[in-house]
């Protein structure tokens, strides 16, 4: 896509790999999880765009009673059932140093969970901290596990990659390949034939696991590819809401190279290389481009063979055992 082009002209198609230091503030988190939390910010306005730089969500009980070296900076808080029972017993002047003990350090937010009402304390507190301040009727186990994984997803280990992503026969596949290979062509014609776009021309990848990368369409690229001849296109308008999706597990990439030098390749077994992206390997499958080859079933029949192979099957053994079956039976002595 010209306009937003994230690579350079002529970029290598396999290029360096840049880690993304990646962040989520407050007042994002709220956003993606107030309303699936019922999420209630009743104080500490101005400090949503303090940032979280771990995913770990935490209790607090032990600094509530003046453990602070179990309170570290940046995270978020959930005072559940136990700690608000303690606080609840505690005199005034108690709450008001264990309140203190809670913002010893620059923590990222705290919830009051299971409908509790919290203290003016700690309203206060978080109002003087500017340390945004939640409740939520959802039980605190729930709202910790939740709130880890969005903040996981959030804070994985990302970079950029150049190509087309889509989802073909329910597998994620990049394609890529030189300026002008026919990358978006090729995307256009599997979407016509019934796949799916994720993201045209530049892909956000992140390690959400130690084994699985997922790939995410840039907000500004959403819905939009850009063909050559015809310019830049909504593919959501075009062919429907089915057509698109905003995420997919990166699982296979298909290179397109210049038909050239391939004679000289093994052409019964075509076998996939693995390119490392964030520390973890993905297959990879070269198709030669050339006038007359239709890339589209290719690159369905190379999706295709990729899964018989993730469940054991390898089309070029089972013809080679055919071969060695046979040579046996015609000559017994190849059998001994």
């Amino acid at each position: 896509m010209d306009a937003l082009n994230l690579a350079t002209e002529g970029e290598d198609a396999t290029p360096a790999h840049h880690i993304t230091p990646y962040h989520i503030s407050v007042a994002e988190l709220f956003r993606q999880a107030g309303e699936r939390l019922q999420l209630c910010w009743i104080a500490g306005h101005a400090g949503g765009e303090r940032r979280l730089n771990s995913d770990t969500v935490q209790k607090p009980t032990l600094a509530l009673v003046g453990h602070l070296n179990f309170v570290h900076p940046n995270r978020v808080q959930v005072l559940g059932c136990a700690e608000m029972d303690y606080l609840g017993k505690l005199s005034e002047e108690g709450l008001g140093q264990a309140i203190d003990n809670l913002f010893s350090t620059e923590i990222a937010a705290v919830v009051v969970a299971n409908g509790e009402k919290a203290p003016e304390t700690l309203i206060a507190a978080a109002e003087r901290t500017a340390t945004p301040l939640f409740t939520s009727p959802q039980q605190s186990p729930l709202l910790m596990r939740v709130l880890s994984h969005m903040m996981t997803q959030a804070l994985a280990p990302s970079t950029i990659l150049h190509g087309v992503f889509l989802e073909v026969s329910g597998l994620g596949v990049l394609v890529t390949g030189d300026p002008s290979a026919g990358k978006s062509e090729l995307a256009l014609e599997l979407i016509t034939r019934g796949h799916r776009l994720v993201a045209d021309d530049a892909l956000e990848v992140f390690a959400v696991s130690p084994d699985t990368l997922e790939g995410r369409c840039p907000t500004l690229l959403q819905d939009f590819m850009e063909v050559r001849g015809l310019g830049v296109l909504n593919i959501r308008r075009l062919f429907g809401e089915t057509a698109v999706k905003s995420k997919k597990n990166l699982k296979l990439i298909i290179h397109l190279t210049p038909a050239d030098g391939w004679q000289s390749l093994d052409r019964l077994d075509m076998r996939a290389s693995n390119r490392s992206i964030l520390g973890i390997e993905v297959p990879e499958v070269r198709i030669p481009v050339a006038v007359g080859r239709n890339l589209a079933v290719l690159v369905e029949v190379a999706v295709r063979n990729h899964i018989l192979r993730l469940r054991g099957f390898n089309s070029a053994e089972e013809f080679a055992e055919r071969q060695r079956v046979a040579i046996a039976a015609a000559d017994p002595r190849e059998g001994q």
